[in-house]
């Protein structure tokens, strides 16, 4: 059997139940990246001969699935939120990639130290790569197509939440790579992180997402209008959007997460009831599920393939401290103070969920420089990431439903785009 034809045709198989299978899943509290994960476990127990997915996985190829997936899907998280920049409207996930994030690194880097007896870089790496919550995975609590006027605080503040914190959280990256160099080689290095990883990086990946997105949409949106200049008429003009905000950052050294989110942010911005924003963003979000779909199903022939060798019961208990306890308790002084009722915020509290982005930094940092403790960050990382998927996966659903009927019952109208909580009562 050609091994070869086996795995495009399981792909393409995969790939081609994505047209029925959210839909049907919508009809269950069980979200459907539960059942890839499934999937791959399934695959990778029955002889077909498939690929053997690493169980420390290869960072080179793991880097660019991660990646391109990553990307994609901070596109289409721009593209979809409704809602206009401002510090106070969006203070609720500004501060959760302040506050709540840097809690997070703090606690789960102290407890990787003195707990688990990870080097300094090797506890920071931890911190780093589980912080920041995931755009990819997260479709049930997050707003819907540009369409969709179901914006609400949780949403909103979980969507935010994920398009900020997969760029915000690279300068730690950065910070636990160097401090593994620095244990090896000396040198100034902390002058180096605060100027170049930390300000100079993300000003960059600020300005050129801006004024990439601004161009955009005066070429789309604008200059037809005033020219006879034509107009764009199909969606992928989303995912060249996406390579070229992301490239063309990268080259000028900044970080391109967070330059494609404020792109597609800048991009719904302009038009937000646009058709072709809404086909834009339909376009992005089907390349982002067929990745999804190779991704979670090589994930899920992974746990049965050896990458939670190196767990251990010490390890699993943090991971679960971690999401149950770190999460809501860090997330908790975010939203202290915000027009919102004690439910939702337990949901944002809650609902921190962790994914593809945390297999991107991972691979990123290991591709960079040796980790004496890589085997151990793997199988703690996978083993987090896998009981996010099932536990939130269960949940979200049933908790999103049951805070639509408590709004509505007590008739929380949902904002404008250029309004706060606050001004529509």
């Amino acid at each position: 059997m050609d091994n070869y034809i086996v795995t495009i045709t399981v792909i393409g198989l995969a790939a081609l139940s994505m047209t029925w299978v959210p839909k049907l899943m919508a009809r269950t509290f069980v979200s459907y990246p539960i059942v890839y994960l499934l999937l791959g476990v399934v695959i990778y127990l029955l002889p077909l001969g498939l690929p053997t997915p690493d169980p420390l996985w290869r960072e080179d190829y793991v880097v660019r699935l991660t990646e391109l997936s990553v990307i994609v899907s901070l596109m289409g998280t721009g593209l979809k939120i409704r809602r206009k920049f401002g510090l106070k409207r969006w203070r609720i996930p500004l501060r959760l990639i302040s506050i709540t994030m840097l809690l997070s690194i703090a606690a789960l880097a102290l407890l990787g130290w003195t707990i688990l007896g990870f080097t300094v870089a090797g506890a920071v790496l931890l911190g780093a790569v589980l912080a920041p919550t995931d755009p990819v995975l997260a479709e049930q609590v997050q707003v819907g197509p540009p369409d969709d006027k179901e914006e609400d605080v949780v949403r909103f503040s979980l969507t935010a939440e994920a398009g900020l914190n997969d760029g915000s959280a690279f300068p730690f990256t950065w910070l636990a790579v160097l401090l593994a160099v620095s244990a090896s080689s000396g040198g100034e290095w902390l002058q180096d992180w605060l100027l170049r990883d930390l300000l100079y990086r993300i000003a960059v990946g600020i300005g050129a997402g801006y004024l990439i997105g601004q161009g955009l949409a005066y070429l789309v949106y604008k200059l037809p209008k005033k020219s006879s200049f034509p107009e764009a008429q199909h969606g992928f003009l989303a995912l060249s959007a996406t390579l070229v905000t992301y490239g063309i950052t990268e080259l000028l050294h900044g970080y391109g997460f967070i330059a494609v989110f404020v792109a597609g942010l800048t991009m719904s911005s302009v038009e937000e009831e646009s058709e072709y924003n809404i086909e834009m963003h339909d376009f992005v979000n089907q390349v982002e599920r067929i990745i999804m779909v190779v991704l979670l199903t090589l994930f899920g022939g992974s746990l049965v393939t050896g990458i939670l060798d190196s767990l251990t019961w010490t390890s699993a208990l943090i991971g679960l401290v971690f999401l149950f306890i770190i999460r809501p308790l860090t997330a908790l002084p975010s939203m202290l103070g915000t027009f919102s009722t004690y439910k939702e915020r337990l949901a944002v509290c809650f609902f921190g969920i962790r994914g593809i982005g945390s297999f991107f930094y991972l691979s990123f940092a290991l591709d960079e420089v040796d980790f004496a403790e890589a085997n151990e960050l793997w199988s703690m990382v996978a083993f987090i990431v896998m009981v996010s998927i099932v536990l939130h996966g269960l949940t979200a659903t049933k908790a999103i439903q049951m805070l639509d009927r408590e709004r509505k019952k007590r008739g929380r109208p949902i904002p404008a785009p250029d309004q706060t909580p606050e001004e529509i009562f």
